[in-house]
């Protein structure tokens, strides 16, 4: 008896169904490939950002012996004394061997400008110490600090440097008497911009990222979640609804910098309020943020079954006693997820910051939603602009800091959805 060809087929597979294995293998492969290309590039980026941007973290100080001679405080009021003179003295006291009028200007750029501003503080806060003298830590320049973090090359030509032949051998000396240190940046946390590099802090550009988010979350998750109960268990079934949900979708697409000139069209140019503060920057993300609270809150109010709602129903409970008391409590884990990328979206968002005025150069910390302020991202963007290498560390440190705050906030909303939501 013959064997069938069916049965020889099964038994020796044909060389099209190996061809379909090695295409198999093949597109396993090349998948396994684009995740580890994808997962190097990360590390690539995270690498540059974090080698550049952990100096950042550490300031260079130097310390000077100032003599708070009390012929420098015959002015009525302590703010007139001349606290850059009493810099200049104690730095000339530590070199006496510079006399010429352009060595003392070299000598007198290796401290901060802010080093006359801290004298002004310490004396206000404790006039007793007019007529001694104390040994005072000050911030080193921005040149100093960039040398001793490694990102000026000594071997360079003098006329390649910044730093002088001179002035690397006073650096040297005060190293070697112990009077040049770097020490933990607090400054960098706790102060607002600055021209100067080893002033510049994040604190202006935190505070305001936080009130603009606190009207962001304000207005946009009771408008989101109200507009996605309504549409999804309320709204009639009609041409209107069905163009309402349409261009909710369009607008999740539409390029962020558009919401920037809605809102200086209207909150500005109409309403007249004032630019580059919280209140402003707070009513365009909410604008950019609604569609994508609405989109999830629908999503999760379809997770619920409809065996709740008919069970509620059935018991006698209306309409709205059924999605306050049942429904919406099921669906609010995937609401709260749905908010919290949104608003993580939002504190990353710099193009309709910009179009509103939020690109201007703010020193003070912001106090109000109406006080001009600079956002995060704004910052990073001010700063990487900026010409002096000084600012090229404080950039990336910026970056780590809001990358930091965006894995927390995606982080929160993967924990909220696995400890609250409900399995059916």
């Amino acid at each position: 008896m013959e064997t069938p060809a069916t049965t020889t087929n099964l038994l020796h597979p044909s060389k099209r169904l190996r061809q379909r294995y090695r295409a198999e293998r093949w597109f396993k492969r090349l998948g396994l490939l684009a995740i580890v290309l994808s997962l190097a590039f990360i590390a690539f980026l995270f690498f540059s950002i974090f080698s550049d941007g952990y100096t950042a973290f550490k300031q260079s100080y130097i310390a000077l012996d100032v003599n708070f001679a009390a012929e420098e405080f015959t002015q009525a009021k302590l703010a007139h004394a001349n606290f850059p003179g009493l810099v200049k003295k104690a730095m000339h006291s530590m070199f006496p061997e510079v006399d010429s009028r352009r060595g003392k200007k070299e000598l007198e750029s290796l401290v901060s400008p802010s080093a006359a501003y801290k004298l002004q503080d310490m004396v206000e806060e404790d006039p007793k110490i007019i007529g001694t003298t104390q040994k005072v830590w000050v911030l080193a320049g921005d040149d100093v600090d960039m040398l001793l973090k490694g990102k000026i090359d000594r071997k360079e030509k003098q006329s390649n440097r910044r730093l002088k032949d001179n002035q690397l051998a006073w650096i040297d000396r005060l190293i070697s008497d112990k009077k040049l240190e770097q020490k933990f940046n607090w400054n960098f946390f706790t102060a607002g911009d600055s021209r100067e590099p080893e002033l510049a802090g994040i604190w202006g550009a935190v505070k305001g990222s936080f009130l603009t988010l606190l009207i962001t979350l304000t207005l946009s998750f009771p408008i989101g979640v109200a507009s996605a109960v309504y549409l999804e268990e309320f709204a009639p079934e009609n041409k209107w609804t069905d163009l309402i949900e349409i261009n909710i979708n369009n607008l999740a697409a539409v390029p962020s910098i558009i919401f920037g000139l809605l809102g200086l069209a209207i909150f500005i140019n109409f309403w007249g309020l004032p630019r580059s503060t919280p209140i402003v920057g707070g009513l365009v993300l909410s604008l950019m943020t609604l569609p994508t609270i609405i989109i999830a809150g629908r999503a999760s109010l379809k997770s619920v079954p409809p065996s709740i709602r008919e069970a509620a129903l059935g018991v006698g409970a209306s309409k709205m006693q059924t999605v306050i008391h049942h429904v919406l409590p099921l669906a609010m884990p995937g609401m709260l997820t749905g908010t919290i990328i949104g608003m993580a979206q939002a504190l990353g968002e710099t193009a309709p910051l910009l179009m509103i005025g939020m690109v201007a150069f703010i020193v003070d910390i912001p106090g109000s939603i109406t006080d001009p302020a600079a956002v995060l991202p704004v910052q990073i963007y001010l700063w990487a602009d900026s010409p002096e290498r000084a600012f090229t560390e404080k950039t990336s440190a910026a970056i780590m800091i809001l990358l930091t705050f965006l894995v927390f906030m995606n982080s929160l909303a993967v924990y909220l959805r696995k400890k609250f939501e409900t399995k059916w």
